[in-house]
Parts: structure tokens; sequence; C-alpha cells
């Protein structure tokens, strides 16, 4: 187990932060999400897809924080012009607008978003590692882009049904 973690930990930890928006966060839901593939460990690994199985349980995990949590409140302003550099790239801003977005959008939307834009995974992949169907993939996906061009109108142009520009990468 040791080694898949070294060759797949980074990898897990990228998603995980995509879905919680806090480094610390993040590292907390990859280690509660290998203490409970530990047990099962020799199981996994022989089914052949052991990535698969952790983060079925990663994003399970991270929806079951946040019905734990309930809802966080966000307030936000208008992200603050950075002091001494008024010449911010554009691709640096959307970056910056683009996560706000998401760390505004339900546990549910956002693992829709990064699994299907982030991990480039189908909608039959999605529908599996979340145990739903196709059906609800489409439209959580659909509602979810939605809801990001509401939250920063600004990247409307950016979010279209098919991707997430290389901003969010």
């Amino acid at each position: 187990m040791s080694e898949f973690v070294a060759a797949r930990g980074p990898a897990l930890l990228r998603s995980a932060f995509l879905l919680t928006g806090d480094r610390h966060l993040a590292e907390d839901l990859v280690q509660a999400a290998l203490v409970k593939l530990a047990p099962r460990w020799r199981r996994v690994a022989a089914g052949g897809d052991p990535e698969s199985y952790v983060r079925k349980i990663l994003y399970h995990e991270h929806l079951n924080w946040w019905k734990r949590r309930g809802r966080h409140v966000h307030p936000s302003a208008d992200p603050p012009e950075p002091a001494g550099h008024p010449d911010i790239a554009d691709r640096a801003v959307r970056t910056i607008l683009l996560g706000q977005a998401l760390g505004r959008l339900t546990a549910k939307q956002r693992a829709m978003i990064v699994l299907r834009f982030y991990e480039d995974r189908s909608e039959t992949e999605t529908a599996r590692l979340l145990g739903c169907s196709v059906g609800t993939v489409k439209s959580q996906t659909h509602r979810a882009l939605a809801r990001l061009r509401a939250l920063e109108p600004g990247l409307a142009d950016l979010l279209t049904d098919t991707e997430i520009p290389e901003v969010a990468r």
C-alpha cells in the first residue's frame, strides 16, 4: 500500500484540494480515505484498480463531511486588487475567480466538476464513482456550470457545458 500512496498520493491530494479548497482539509480527506482503504487493501489491490476504489472513498467521504458540517457561508466581496501589482495577468485573475466560485458550489456540484473536467472522467465513470445515474451526472454538471456562470459572470465565456479551461487545472 505504501508504494501506491507514494505513487498516487500527490494526484489524490490535488483532487482533494479541489474538493475542499483548503490544503489542510485536503490532507485530512486523503488520510481519512486511506485509513478506510487500509483494512481492505489486499482485496482491492487484487481487484486491479485500487485508485478508482480510493477515489470513490475520497468523494463519498467529502460528501459525508459536508453533510455533517452543514452548509458553510462564505462571505466575500469582490477580490481585492493586490497591492503593488496592478498588472496582474488575466489568467491569474480568472484562476482566482474560478477558485472562489468553485468554493461556493455544493459538495456534490464540486465533485461533478472535479471529476468531469479536472480529472477528465467520462459521464459513465463519474456516475459509477459517485453511485448515481448518468442522467444525474449530466443534470448536476449542467446545474453546476450554470451556477458557476451565475456566481462569476466574468467567467461565463470560459464555462461551456463541455469544458473547464486550463485555468482551473
